[in-house]
């Protein structure tokens, strides 16, 4: 069993599942990139919530849009329809239309894990008894329901809750002849991310991505984006698949499109998503008026700032930067989404305490390799201080390690 306090006042017991272990810091108020805990101390966020808030913390225009709807409408049952979810839907589908030139529709999810259990239900459906396999790829991560785990090519994930739901098939990341030998006749689907977050910030290549279109074109099967981390502009491109050309069958969607709110979205080309069937899914929270008020201000706001240019422009100078850093290997990933990967001598997780303490908040994704995921909106003097916290922060396990 396992329990642990709560080092924030006025609690000594904490009131939460220990699933994520004991909360460093007690924040209560962001700005922007920037966020204070409850003693008053500054931090520049470079998590963004696991790229959540791409917007920003407490931004302003989806703050507005938020209060404005809950004074007016916050949920009715899906018996029934709501203008604000309605204009999300066909706003992300016009997004993804241009990305894809195709068609599509909607399902409105609470997170992401909820968007890959509809795409998985939705495949299976489409492939019909006796073809219903997922192939995922090792280092993926889809969500932390059963079939998203099982989805999650991660196997010390699996271990505390087996046996896990059948049906699912991993094979190693950027192979190609592995994806080809995988997908059978008994495979509905292949569900990909085009750059692994939590897997290690390890982008697809334009051939890998291509590959796995023509395989599924082959074959039958449905090509699945996984877009949670890499949607609405992260990577440089509305959707990360973009970067390859290729026109996926089904599209999940969540953090960066709410930024905050917990929403998501699973898109289908309308052919695909027709073999749906009332009752064949569902969620009482699905396409909520108050979520998707704020989806309908991100989306305009993005429009409106050109955030892929942001992330373009941004990324550009934060990979110029690090990548002059002593104790750094290489800069990996795309736009404002970017993997550190340090010199073997150097420990990511050591780096991410000490920059803590610093104020800058980063993850590390292995024992190697930090994550910078930052709002869209940074500013190039938001990421020069970034940077030069990084690079003290690294000097010092140099200097230690040589002592």
């Amino acid at each position: 069993m396992t329990t642990h306090a709560f080092p924030h006042a006025p609690m000594d017991d904490c009131p939460f599942m220990p699933v994520f272990g004991p909360p460093a810091i007690m924040f209560d108020r962001g700005r922007g990139t920037e966020l204070w805990d409850s003693e008053g101390k500054r931090y520049l966020d470079f998590l963004a919530g696991i790229a959540v808030v791409s917007l920003g913390h407490a931004n302003p225009i989806v703050a507005e849009s938020i209060a404005d709807q809950a004074e007016q409408l916050l949920h009715v049952s899906n018996f029934f329809a709501n203008p604000v979810a309605t204009e999300a839907a066909v706003k992300i589908n016009t997004l993804l239309r241009d990305a894809t030139g195709h068609d599509g529709q909607i399902f409105f999810t609470n997170s992401g894990a909820e968007s890959n259990e509809c795409a998985i239900k939705l495949a299976r459906k489409h492939g019909g008894r006796g073809r219903h396999t997922v192939v995922s790829t090792l280092g993926s991560f889809h969500g932390r329901t059963l079939a998203t785990l099982a989805a999650t090519g991660q196997p010390t994930k699996h271990e505390p809750f087996q046996p896990m739901p059948e049906g699912f098939r991993h094979v190693a990341w950027g192979d190609i002849d592995a994806i080809r030998a995988a997908v059978d006749g008994s495979v509905a689907a292949v569900l990909i991310e085009p750059i692994q977050g939590e897997g290690g910030v390890n982008p697809a290549t334009t051939e890998y991505f291509r590959a796995v279109r023509e395989i599924c074109d082959e074959t039958g099967a449905l090509m699945m984006v996984d877009e949670i981390q890499t949607g609405f502009a992260r990577t440089g491109r509305w959707f990360g698949f973009e970067h390859s050309g290729v026109a996926p069958d089904v599209v999940t969607l969540a953090k960066a499109m709410g930024n905050g709110m917990p929403v998501g979205a699973c898109w289908a080309r309308s052919d695909v998503a027709a073999v749906f069937e009332p009752g064949d899914h569902g969620s009482t929270y699905s396409g909520t008026a108050i979520a998707c008020s704020a989806v309908n201000a991100v989306i305009d706001e993005m429009q409106r700032l050109d955030a892929p240019q942001l992330a373009v422009r941004a990324g550009e100078r934060l990979v110029a930067a690090l990548t002059a850093l002593p104790g750094v290997v290489d800069v990996r990933g795309s736009g404002l989404m970017l993997g550190v990967q340090l010199v073997e001598a150097l420990d990511a997780k050591q780096a991410y305490a000490d920059l803590l303490d610093a104020g800058l908040i980063v993850n590390a994704v292995n024992p190697t390799t930090i994550r910078l995921i930052p709002p869209l909106t940074v500013t190039d003097a938001e990421i020069d201080e970034a940077v030069a916290m990084i690079g003290v922060a690294l000097a010092a396990q140099l200097t230690a390690g040589q002592g």
